[in-house]
């Protein structure tokens, strides 16, 4: 049922209002009249993409979806040609930002009961623009890129690519970034922060302690073909260097978050084809929770290995795996047979 003070405002309306807001920061300097005349442009544009007289509590994540990939196709004005290629990635990028300011700002105000950019499918990626993808990796799509990465850390650096100088190759680095990001879902910020000083050994296994949100620390252990690729990164594919940064590029300096995603790009070069589909690092984040609840490791422990302070948090990185419903049907624990023991 619709809450009974819910502001049932127009598209055109709630447009108006908020671009109103934004306009006004202008005058305290809290934002630049330049970026306050870009939101109210992308919101002009969303008015016309939805129709300025369709209410905005009844648009869905599907509408939302159908907006994003419906901006992506229009010809980008600040061309002499318009051409086939529609709007440039970073257009199709700040668009989303804009109107997920504006879906953010209805929520608190009231007009819409349940902010359709949660349940958005379509992500803004840096190159390549919007697309409506699945953000886990099947089972199939993982493992080939855990083991292109897997084969990367195990070729030696001297062999890997003869044709860079020895103190440019980042091989064993880039497999360990894809091994962590696939195998324990960390932010790419968490990944980025990390020092060579928060890997630890205890009792004969190694961990990870990771400062996350919020200054809260995790301890989590690392699967041992991580833990070897990690090794390997350390002893012969890290520059020496005194930064005491875990990744480093071949340069020195600690790795930034957008580099993240041209390591992930590279590795998936060595993937067979028929295995590969493109991925952020929130995508392989999401890949961790999906399939480790799959596999019905405890929620507690996965929320654990992801940092959530809340169970709840789970079910956005939870992604609906094709053909699951018919094996957990078929797999049935109370229709299992009960061994008997015959000794």
């Amino acid at each position: 049922m619709r809450p009974a003070d819910l502001n049932r405002l127009t598209v055109a309306q709630a447009a108006d209002r908020y671009v109103e807001l934004v306009r006004a920061k202008t005058s305290t300097g809290a934002l630049s009249p330049a970026t306050a005349e870009l939101y109210a442009r992308d919101c002009a544009t969303l008015v016309r993409l939805a129709g300025e007289d369709r209410v905005l509590d009844d648009l869905t994540g599907e509408d939302v979806d159908a907006l994003l990939l419906a901006f992506a196709r229009l010809p980008d004005g600040r061309r002499a040609s318009p051409g086939p290629g529609g709007q440039s990635a970073s257009s199709q990028a700040r668009f989303r930002r804009s109107i997920s300011a504006l879906f953010k700002h209805a929520t608190l105000a009231g007009w819409v009961q349940i902010n359709p950019m949660t349940v958005s499918t379509v992500m803004s990626k840096e190159r390549g623009g919007l697309r409506a993808e699945r953000r886990a990796l099947t089972k199939e799509q993982a493992r080939g890129l855990i083991g292109a990465a897997k084969e990367l850390s195990d070729t030696p650096e001297a062999e890997a690519r003869p044709a860079k100088r020895r103190d440019q190759r980042t091989e064993a680095r880039d497999a360990l970034i894809v091994m962590l990001l696939s195998t324990m879902g960390p932010r790419v910020s968490e990944l980025v922060r990390a020092n060579v000083e928060d890997f630890y050994v205890n009792d004969g296994v190694r961990y990870w302690r990771i400062f996350g949100k919020g200054g809260r620390t995790r301890d989590v252990p690392l699967p041992a073909d991580v833990a070897r690729a990690l090794d390997v990164y350390l002893t012969t594919g890290r520059p020496a260097s005194a930064d005491k940064a875990l990744l480093l590029s071949w340069r020195g300096r600690r790795l930034a978050r957008g580099d993240v995603q041209a390591v992930i790009d590279r590795v998936q070069r060595h993937v067979d084809p028929t295995h590969r589909r493109s991925v952020t690092p929130h995508g392989l984040r999401h890949t961790t929770a999906t399939h480790l609840l799959a596999d019905a490791v405890d929620m507690d422990a996965v929320r654990r290995v992801l940092g959530h302070s809340d169970l709840a948090t789970l079910g956005r990185y939870r992604d609906e795996l094709p053909g699951e419903l018919e094996v957990a049907m078929r797999t049935h624990p109370l229709l299992k047979e009960r061994r008997h023991d015959t000794t």
